[in-house]
């Protein structure tokens, strides 16, 4: 029976794509454009859950965020061309200037898209006065999904590889995309695959702790940025492109390691002396703008949670409206003999509605003594 199952063939490397750029309707539509992409649309969905669950305005993250990916992106590329300055500039140069702006050929540079990402979030929150720290304390894991899927754009492309292996889950690279000096090999270490991998793992840090330990002021962040730095520093030494080299370590891993200081000290001196987690709740607009009524002078304190006694008060009223008895009739008294008979008419009808007037309180002060402060609800 088990001699008629077909054989499954598992491949002895990871193999490379076929293509990476397709045409639509004559249009170029890059892989590595679409993985850098969906990173930012899926880093984007995870923080503003984050937000959106500590009680910050989506509209207000969303408008962030078009001000942080553009100045991301541009960050992100000027980095590259700076750090690898001679692949672009110069007489032995193997590319032309004009091609430090093809930026779909790769190169984004992670340090400058935080860099130049966080200016432009920060300008953002400026704007509406939201606390910076805590729009990077819920895109903290984001970011780092997103580059999960972003790496995918450099297997795409076949580059940013490791140093040769023959382990089954090397990837396969083609001839034209192997580095010079290594072309006689043809499997490498899939370094885009363990930084996703890591990246990974960062993200579930990041979350896990902030449930437990509620980070708030930056230490989300700074976890993030701790936890990448650790694997990037021990990844960037596998790989085999062209980069510039500071006492013997390549400069990303010395980047890495700078960052990795910067971030955990940052972390340590924000728990010692802002605990907790600042509270960006969103509250009504009228409940800050609209000034609320003016009380009378006379009106009662009322405290919170109690209704103001103003019962005696509105039986004092409402015995100061009732005529005097005999008050007609002194008041008929002065009256010319001529209009006795309308008088007593006045009288008589003025008698028989004191007790409609009683049952309602004249000259309004009752009705002010008994309003309930105009900011009671606020409260």
């Amino acid at each position: 029976m088990s001699s008629l199952l077909p054989a499954v063939i598992v491949p002895a490397f990871i193999p490379s794509p076929s293509q990476g750029v397709w045409h639509l309707f004559g249009l170029p539509l890059r892989a590595y454009a679409l993985c850098i992409l969906a990173g930012i649309f899926v880093g984007y969905w995870l923080g503003r859950k984050r937000w959106v669950a500590r009680g910050g305005s989506a509209e207000v993250l969303a408008d962030i965020i078009m001000w942080a990916v553009p100045f991301g992106l541009v960050g992100a590329r000027i980095y590259h061309v700076v750090t690898d300055a001679g692949r672009y500039f110069g007489k032995d140069s193997p590319l032309d200037p004009i091609d430090a702006l093809k930026i779909w050929n790769g190169g984004l540079g992670i340090w400058g898209a935080i860099a130049f990402g966080a200016l432009g979030a920060w300008i953002a929150c400026r704007r509406h006065k939201v606390p910076f720290l805590a729009v990077a304390d819920a895109m903290a894991p984001g970011i780092a999904l997103a580059q999960v899927l972003g790496r995918f754009g450099n297997y795409w492309n076949q580059e940013l590889y490791g140093r040769p292996t023959t382990h089954w889950f090397g990837l396969e690279i083609d001839p034209a995309h192997r580095v010079a000096g290594f072309e006689q090999y043809a499997t490498f270490h899939p370094t885009f695959l363990y930084e996703a991998l890591w990246n990974l793992g960062v993200v579930a840090l990041v979350i896990l702790a902030d449930r437990r330990f509620r980070l708030g002021h930056g230490r989300a962040f700074a976890l993030y940025v701790a936890g990448y730095t650790v694997g990037r520093a021990w990844i960037e030494n596998l790989r085999i492109d062209t980069a510039d080299h500071v006492l013997g370590l390549r400069l990303n891993v010395w980047t890495s390691l700078i960052v990795f200081a910067a971030a955990v000290v940052f972390f340590v001196i924000s728990a010692r002396t802002r605990p907790g987690q600042e509270d960006i709740r969103v509250t009504p607009a009228a409940a800050d703008d609209t000034p609320g009524e003016a009380l009378p002078a006379d009106a009662p304190e009322v405290v919170e949670g109690t209704t103001p006694d103003t019962s005696s008060d509105d039986s004092e009223d409402a015995d100061r409206s009732l005529p005097a008895k005999g008050e007609g009739a002194k008041s008929g008294g002065d009256q010319p003999a001529g209009n006795a008979s309308l008088n007593a008419e006045g009288a008589s009808g003025a008698a028989g509605k004191q007790p409609e007037a009683a049952s309602v309180p004249s000259g309004g002060a009752s009705q002010s003594d008994s309003t309930t402060p105009a900011d009671g609800s606020r409260d």
